[in-house]
């Protein structure tokens, strides 16, 4: 039975309702109780957060060469990434869309778009590692993964909401398939794929820093070796850099846009 809702009185809810919410707080409450969150270790913790706090500042930028160096690859590796993972989506999305495709070719490719997007890009970078070694190599494998996860997905479903109005105008006029999809549409999903894009190339951006962490080149290896090393002030340098990074990628982000305006 749906929940009746008074229109008078909004807040006023069906007794499933309430029960739906006294659940909900009771599950709220045995979850506190089985983790460890305590309001004695949050003011422990705050008190550790001022003393390290001190120790990052000021910023050692001492070795200013490696963070130049590790800031470049960084970048490097999200904008390969990224052109690869949207020229590839490009292809899947359209063999992922049900309203141009079969079922015996959109089916796969969506179960492959889904895979794509299942783990996080840390744990396809810890795979990418293991099967071509440390490096930048690991890392543009993996942000190409997770870039047509997220691509080709969106494209997908941005084909699947077009009219059918001017493919089949195209169709009469004995165009093939290719010239269906050039002229009928790519126009009218393009704008939407850009944007797509230009997200997925600020995302990864930011990945581009994190899976470094687990040997897939970057920053992230630094600031992970900086860390082991109680080098506090140096861990400061690096996060400013990859403030510097996502700031680049804002940049490159409007340029795109003012392009295909």
């Amino acid at each position: 039975m749906a929940t009746v809702v008074d229109r008078k009185h909004p807040f006023k809810t069906s007794l499933s309702s309430k029960f739906l919410w006294l659940g909900l707080f009771a599950y709220l409450a045995y979850a506190f109780s089985t983790l460890d969150i305590g309001w004695n270790r949050f003011v422990l913790g705050l008190d550790q957060g001022a003393r390290l706090v001190d120790r990052l500042f000021p910023p050692n930028f001492a070795r200013w060469e490696l963070l130049l160096s590790d800031l470049i690859e960084s970048l490097q590796i999200a904008i390969i990434a990224s052109v690869l993972g949207i020229v590839i989506s490009l292809f899947v999305g359209l063999m992922a869309a049900r309203n141009l495709m079969p079922n015996a070719i959109s089916i796969p490719v969506r179960v492959f778009i889904a895979l794509c997007r299942t783990f996080h890009p840390v744990i396809i970078a810890i795979l990418f590692v293991k099967a071509v070694g440390f490096g930048a190599m690991a890392g543009i494998l993996t942000l190409t993964v997770a870039s047509i996860g997220f691509v080709a997905k969106l494209f997908a479903e941005a084909i699947e909401e077009i009219s059918f109005k001017q493919v089949e105008a195209i169709r009469a006029t004995g165009a093939g398939f290719i010239s269906t999809i050039v002229f009928a549409v790519i126009p009218q999903v393009f704008s939407r794929f850009i944007g797509f894009s230009i997200y997925q190339l600020d995302s990864n951006l930011r990945n581009s820093t994190m899976i470094g962490i687990v040997g897939a080149g970057g920053l992230g290896g630094t600031l992970f070796s900086a860390f082991q090393r109680f080098d506090y002030d140096f861990v400061t340098a690096i996060l400013m850099a990859i403030i510097a990074l996502i700031l680049v990628g804002e940049a490159l982000s409007n340029l795109v846009r003012r392009i295909f305006q």
